[in-house]
């Protein structure tokens, strides 16, 4: 857990500055282009490239004077490095049956909610990190948080949830702003923080106290399931890296070592698998390489170190019995145990339980500038969508379908979207009329504020 000789940086600048770099090396880099589909061979037993996604199209999906048609990319080798639970990921893992190939757990995955302020010269203290969990969570909930002092008097503070806790009356975002228990502070390492109701906590009041701003916010996905829920890294034509593949030390909040490390080992394999003078010009490159390399690699040892520690969170014991065994198995064992705990096979959602088994969480009221409202948050994510862009949040088309949707999350989880979601992208509001009577129930419809998303569609 020590963080001793490690930078403290913002990944999105050090990404910036790596793109440079590569494009310098003669990388073709086509920032706004997402993946959009997947190139099979004519049998679709391989993958031969990538679609990209078509741009300058009106909410009708109607070609608009900006139009670009997307590209598609061929290659003998394709690396897949979408982060957690991307589409295409997701499309080739179930297709070639990677995860049961590897006889791993399915994939767990947390909501990571995040804040960068420019604190006060006198509460700066550069290089400083500091981890904890604990309150105002439940002793049942999984979860925690970092400070971290970056360059130039900015400091990043945030908090991580386990998407399987069973309360559907919680909201991420609440939690970040109202928060806290263990307060662990060192200039190395501990465990874990919460946000909004965490910044409420003395530590953090004080932290942000006198000439301090909040700059900006953000969120996203992590994934949890460590080793146990790692898939077959390669398929007929490409691999997985990255949080493509689940290479998260949950332990430590950190990927990004183990990103570009799968990336590194990945290229050398695909140059090896290309270079193979039997591969003909039409075939896909057998990437099985890939997977050999990276057991063998520190990547490895470094998820199998911390293997056993998020599963023993989910004993009856609930956090204190994780905490219990995480601080011996991490501290003094350092992960050489004969025994590996198996992640639960139910999916993150499946853990969620009718809100009719609880009482509403009642959190107090924002209280700027410490705390605020989700919607001022939102505005400082930089999000941008064009007004008569085409949607990109969906659900399965049918009147029947929107309708059970609304039935199920408005009767038996109180409208549990509307509070996970950190960026009120959900919300079931009452309605009258035609249309709530044919998609909506109870006189709730869902309202889908597709404009304020700002994870990448």
């Amino acid at each position: 857990m020590s963080n001793k000789g490690n930078y403290i940086v913002s990944l999105s600048q050090f990404t910036a500055w790596l793109g440079t770099i590569a494009e310098e090396l003669g990388v073709e880099v086509y920032p706004g282009f997402a993946g959009a589909g997947v190139v099979y061979s004519e049998d679709g037993g391989s993958v031969l490239g990538i679609r990209t996604n078509e741009v300058g199209l009106d909410r009708q999906n109607r070609m608009k004077d900006t139009f670009e048609a997307g590209m598609e990319f061929r290659a003998k080798v394709t690396l897949l490095a979408e982060g957690a639970h991307g589409s295409i990921s997701k499309e080739l893992i179930n297709r070639f049956d990677l995860r049961r190939a590897a006889n791993a757990d399915p994939q767990t995955y947390g909501i990571g909610v995040k804040e960068v302020w420019r604190v006060d010269e006198g509460k700066y203290r550069p290089g400083e990190v500091v981890h904890n969990m604990g309150w105002p969570l439940d002793w049942k909930t999984y979860g925690g948080g970092w400070v971290y002092h970056m360059g130039d008097g900015m400091v990043s503070l945030g908090l991580v949830i386990g998407l399987d806790y069973v309360n559907p009356y919680l909201s991420p975002y609440r939690e970040l702003q109202v928060r806290f228990l263990f307060l662990l502070c060192s200039t190395l390492n501990t465990v874990w923080l919460y946000l909004q109701r965490m910044k409420h906590h003395p530590y953090f009041a004080d932290l942000l106290s006198g000439n301090s701003t909040r700059l900006a916010y953000g969120a996203r996905t992590l994934n949890e399931g460590g080793l146990q829920s790692v898939p077959k890294l390669h398929f007929p034509g490409g691999a997985l890296i990255g949080c493509s593949a689940g290479f998260v030390n949950i332990a430590k909040i950190k990927g990004t070592h183990n990103a570009m490390k799968s990336g590194m080992v990945a290229a050398e394999a695909a140059y090896d698998a290309v270079a193979d003078s039997a591969v003909a010009e039409d075939k896909a490159a057998d990437m099985s390489g890939y997977e050999k390399a990276l057991k063998d690699s520190w990547v490895w040892s470094d998820l199998n170190e911390v293997r056993n520690l998020r599963p023993s969170f989910n004993t009856r014991l609930g956090v204190w019995g994780g905490i219990v065994y995480s601080g011996i198995d991490s501290l003094l064992l350092k992960g050489r145990t004969p025994w590996t705990f198996r992640n639960s096979p139910q999916n993150d959602a499946q853990h969620t339980q009718p809100a009719s088994r609880f009482k509403p969480i009642e959190y107090p009221p924002p209280q700027p500038p410490l705390s605020t409202d989700l919607l001022t948050s939102v505005a400082l994510t930089g999000t941008n969508h064009s007004e008569d862009q085409p949607v990109h949040l969906r659900l399965r088309e049918g009147k029947d379908v929107r309708k059970r949707h609304v039935e199920i999350n408005v009767r038996d989880y109180a409208g549990l979207l509307g509070r996970a979601c950190p960026a009120a992208v959900y919300e079931y509001v009452d309605g009258e009329g035609k249309v709530v009577e044919e998609e909506g129930w109870d006189g709730k419809k869902l309202v889908i504020n597709s404009q304020v998303c700002f994870f990448p569609p």
